[in-house]
């Protein structure tokens, strides 16, 4: 479902991404973890077309995002770290935006946006101007206009930011259903190494631009050495380490 091929971005001088090479596949949940400047973002973004590569594609459902952007975001919905809002519009007018942005006219787009609403607990306040949000509901909103035009795959940069324990748990379920139950595929970069290890069916982690490791859990433990209660946090903390991550070696695929 998604395909990453020989991706690099530069800054200048600076190598954001070094040619990166993923694949995800369908009905999976993919974590994607590194430490703070790893390039997970700059990734992210070429992914759902907000920056240009420097080498390489991107292919979602066989379609190439920098060659075919309008068809490749059909097929995509992107939840950045920090939600950006109308903050004039209600949650309502904000939604039926969304819904003309993807020619979902009349009663279709009406239906799904008061599905959502409801889904992410926010019809209360579906009247009142996003100024007046909370965090974690502007969160809550920008989810659900991501996933309003039923996408098949969903990038996710830092989801749990902001939200409840509450809107945690809705947001974890929600991204099992699109997998596991509508065959959807979430793309999932978080700090929260729990959430990850929880969620994820495999995961991919980034240092300096580059992947150092990636496979499922029981992968990275035997690529760390780690027996079978090993945690995420664990082997993530001993493969970014500056030297011990040398000796991973770049591009390690497990």
């Amino acid at each position: 479902m998604i395909e990453i091929e020989h991706l690099e971005k530069r800054f200048g001088n600076f190598q954001a991404v070094s040619d990166l090479n993923l694949k995800v596949n369908r009905g999976e949940v993919f974590g994607f973890l590194g430490p703070n400047g790893a390039g997970k973002t700059t990734t992210m973004k070429i992914m759902v077309g907000l920056m240009n590569p420097t080498r390489g594609r991107v292919r979602i459902g066989g379609i190439d995002v920098q060659q075919e952007p309008v068809r490749a975001k059909q097929k995509m919905g992107y939840i950045p770290d920090r939600p950006f809002l109308y903050e004039k519009l209600s949650g309502h007018e904000f939604l039926s935006f969304m819904a003309g942005v993807y020619s979902m006219k009349g009663k279709a787009g009406a239906d799904r946006a008061e599905e959502l609403l409801s889904l992410f607990e926010l019809l209360p306040w579906a009247d009142e101007l996003v100024e007046s949000y909370s965090h974690g509901m502007k969160q809550r909103l920008v989810m659900a206009a991501a996933i309003l035009h039923r996408p098949e795959v969903v990038v996710v940069d830092e989801p749990m930011v902001g939200l409840d324990p509450r809107g945690a748990v809705l947001v974890k379920n929600l991204f099992r259903q699109l997998c596991h139950d509508d065959a959807g595929t979430v793309f999932l970069s978080t700090h929260t190494l729990e959430v990850a290890e929880e969620l994820c069916d495999r995961v991919a982690i980034l240092q300096r631009g580059r992947v150092i490791a990636q496979g499922t859990m029981e992968q990275l433990r035997q690529q760390t050495g780690n027996d079978g209660s090993g945690r995420l946090q664990e082997m993530f903390l001993q493969l970014t380490d500056p030297e011990k991550s040398v000796a991973a070696g770049a591009g390690a695929t497990l």
